[in-house]
C-alpha cells in the first residue's frame, strides 16, 4: 500500500496510542490537507538522522487523524491515533512536496497479553525506575490498565533515546517488547549525577 509519511525525528507512534503534532512547514501542511481529503491516515517513520532526505528505518507506525484544528495562518494542531505498525518496502518517487513509500502493515496478535510473572516483573521494574528518575506516577490507575495500553503506552512516553524507543517499536510482541522495556529500564537507570547522557547511540 502507498503510505505518505511524516519522518519527525524523536516522534513515534505506537498502534492503539496518540500522538500530538503540529504542523507548521508548507510540505506537511500539504501532507495534512491530502489525507484529510483521503482516509485521514499519515505513516509516522523515524529517520536514521536528523538530516533532509535521510534513509528511514523500516518499520513505523500508520496513525489516522483523530482530531484536527486548522489555524488561521494554515498551520494545523493534530492528534494522531495509532492503527498499525508497518514495514518499509522501498521509498516511492512521489510527485508530492511529501515523502511517500511503499508498505506492507504488519499482522498482529488481536488480543496480546502478558504472564502474570512477565506483568509483575515490569510493575517491578518501572517502581524501580520512577522512583530513580524522580517520577510521579499514579500506580493505581498503572494497575488498571490492559497489557498491550501498558506496555505499548510506556514504550511511547519513556525518556528514552530514539535508538532505544527504535527498538521498542520493531519488537515482534507485546511479550518481547516487555522484556526489551524492562532492560531499557535497568540500563537507562543507571544514570546518576555523574552520568547524564546515558544513550544506546
Amino acid at each position: 500500500m502507498r503510505v505518505s509519511i511524516f519522518p519527525l525525528p524523536g516522534a513515534i507512534l505506537f498502534p492503539g496510542m496518540q500522538l500530538p503534532l503540529h504542523i507548521f512547514e508548507p510540505r506537511y501542511r500539504a501532507l495534512v490537507k491530502d489525507a484529510l481529503a483521503r482516509d485521514r491516515r499519515i505513516g509516522m517513520i523515524q529517520p536514521q538522522q536528523a538530516i533532509e532526505g535521510a534513509p528511514l528505518y523500516t518499520i513505523g507506525c500508520l496513525g489516522r487523524i483523530d482530531e484536527v484544528e486548522a489555524l488561521p495562518d494554515g498551520r494545523f494542531n493534530l492528534l494522531l491515533e495509532g492503527v498499525a505498525r508497518f514495514r518499509l518496502l522501498h521509498e516511492l518517487d512521489a510527485a508530492t512536496p511529501f515523502r511517500q513509500i511503499e508498505a506492507e502493515l504488519i499482522e498482529e496478535d488481536p488480543a496480546p497479553t502478558l504472564s502474570p510473572v512477565e506483568r509483575a516483573g515490569f510493575e517491578r521494574e518501572a517502581r524501580r525506575f520512577a522512583a530513580n528518575q524522580g517520577f510521579a506516577v499514579d500506580w493505581d490507575a498503572v494497575t488498571r490498565l490492559d497489557d498491550q495500553s501498558l506496555i505499548d503506552g510506556t514504550s511511547q512516553i519513556v525518556p528514552f533515546d530514539i535508538a532505544a524507543k527504535q527498538a521498542l517499536l520493531e519488537a515482534d510482541s507485546l511479550s518481547a517488547r516487555c522484556e526489551l522495556l524492562v532492560q531499557l529500564m535497568q540500563f537507562f537507570g543507571r544514570r546518576d549525577s555523574d552520568d547524564p547522557q546515558v544513550t544506546l547511540q
